[in-house]
């Protein structure tokens, strides 16, 4: 399996689920597969669950003839249903199996579309809980596994075993210490499946007004499981998470060149008042971020007004550390710039909460990362039921 190039196809939809996407798109890429999005829809924007925006690469359409050694399915609805109904999809797959190349799916796509293809006749499935009655009678044994491999077939569970799902995937392509290493860069959970915890240092009160107003700034570069996982939990609990792209384009290509699409520019909302400002990370994306003047000045404002603000990876160190808004607090940032803290006490540590400021690792970090904010606006209880629900 150590052919150089690999190609792969996610397809996408209205309703698909972003943060499974994301996910997978980014991580395959970070393993070395070419990967191509594809929309099933007519156009190449699509409107994915929770109000977010996707750009594929192309239409579905237009590939049809194409051949990949993976074709991976995303879940979300309507997106799922959307996938399982369309056609020339369901024939690309079904050749995908009769040639014997590798087909995988997740959360509701192993029931929906693997299932009612016939796919998975004989075979051992796993999928999103609440589809596991449907999933039951289209395989021989389903199951509880938060990733599943029988033979050609992988399946998975929901958003927070996507990463391990893909990480499968790449050592289904490349072998597993192309994986090992991926998983070793993402900084994937140790103890996935496991109650989530964060430290929690100088605990203080996050107070709103009626529901959290949270500001996700984005630009080129900037790292996307870590953009999409903040705004994908968040609205999950109803917070208003306004993405803002930081340039004049609202559509920002990422780190791993997902195609992105802010719901305003940063110049639109630079004078408005937030409960939360969260930068997501990215080696070049990060210093994007802090070289944005009226950020920065967002910033400072609320650390001056005692209010939330934070950042994960590489935006911890250029945004935060780099711009004097760490000073007195104990932060974590992603082990290749983490030498650049001043405070290094707390590196280890894969979320820290000081006070008002919110620091974090890593894409594998980003859903921990997402849910210790849910708990610092809402509480444990709320926080430990959305990461049951979304299989963190």
């Amino acid at each position: 399996m150590a052919s150089s190039t690999k190609t792969v196809m996610i397809p996408i939809a209205h309703g698909t689920e972003p943060l499974e996407a994301v996910a997978m798109i980014t991580v395959l890429r970070r393993g070395g597969a070419d990967v191509t999005v594809a929309s099933v829809e007519d156009k190449v924007g699509v409107d994915a669950c929770h109000g977010i925006k996707m750009v594929a690469d192309t239409l579905l359409s237009d590939i049809t003839e194409s051949i990949f050694d993976l074709i991976v399915l995303p879940g979300g609805l309507p997106g799922g249903e959307t996938l399982k109904n369309c056609k020339p999809l369901e024939n690309m797959v079904k050749k995908q199996d009769t040639d014997g190349r590798l087909n995988a799916a997740i959360c509701c796509a192993p029931a929906l579309a693997l299932g009612t293809w016939g796919l998975l006749e004989g075979k051992t499935a796993t999928g999103y809980p609440v589809f596991m009655e449907k999933l039951a009678a289209t395989c021989a044994t389903a199951s509880e596994s938060r990733v599943e491999i029988d033979g050609r077939i992988v399946t998975s569970r929901g958003p927070g075993t996507t990463i391990e799902f893909s990480i499968t995937l790449i050592e289904q392509l490349f072998g597993k210490e192309k994986a090992d290493e991926v998983s070793r860069i993402l900084m994937v959970r140790p103890n996935p499946g496991e109650e989530f915890t964060f430290t929690d240092l100088n605990q203080t009160t996050w107070s709103f007004e009626d529901t959290p107003q949270v500001l996700v700034p984005i630009a080129e570069d900037s790292e996307e499981i870590e953009a999409i996982a903040l705004v994908d939990i968040l609205r999950r609990v109803k917070a208003n998470v306004v993405i803002a792209a930081v340039g004049n384009s609202l559509e920002v290509v990422g780190s791993r060149k997902a195609k992105l699409v802010a719901d305003v520019l940063l110049d639109e909302v630079a004078e408005k008042s937030f409960d939360l400002i969260v930068l997501p990370g990215g080696l070049n994306g990060a210093p994007r971020l802090a070289s944005c003047e009226k950020l920065v000045n967002m910033l400072k404002k609320q650390a001056e007004a005692n209010k939330p603000y934070g950042g994960i990876c590489a935006s911890v160190v250029y945004a935060l550390e780099n711009h004097g808004l760490l000073k007195g607090k104990k932060a974590t940032t992603h082990p290749a710039v983490s030498s650049k803290l001043s405070d290094q006490s707390h590196v280890e540590h894969r979320v820290v909460v000081d006070g008002n400021v919110i620091t974090s690792r890593a894409p594998g970090t980003a859903m921990e990362f997402s849910l210790a904010i849910v708990e610092k606006f809402y509480g444990r209880e709320k926080a430990v039921q959305l990461a049951k629900g979304t299989l963190v």
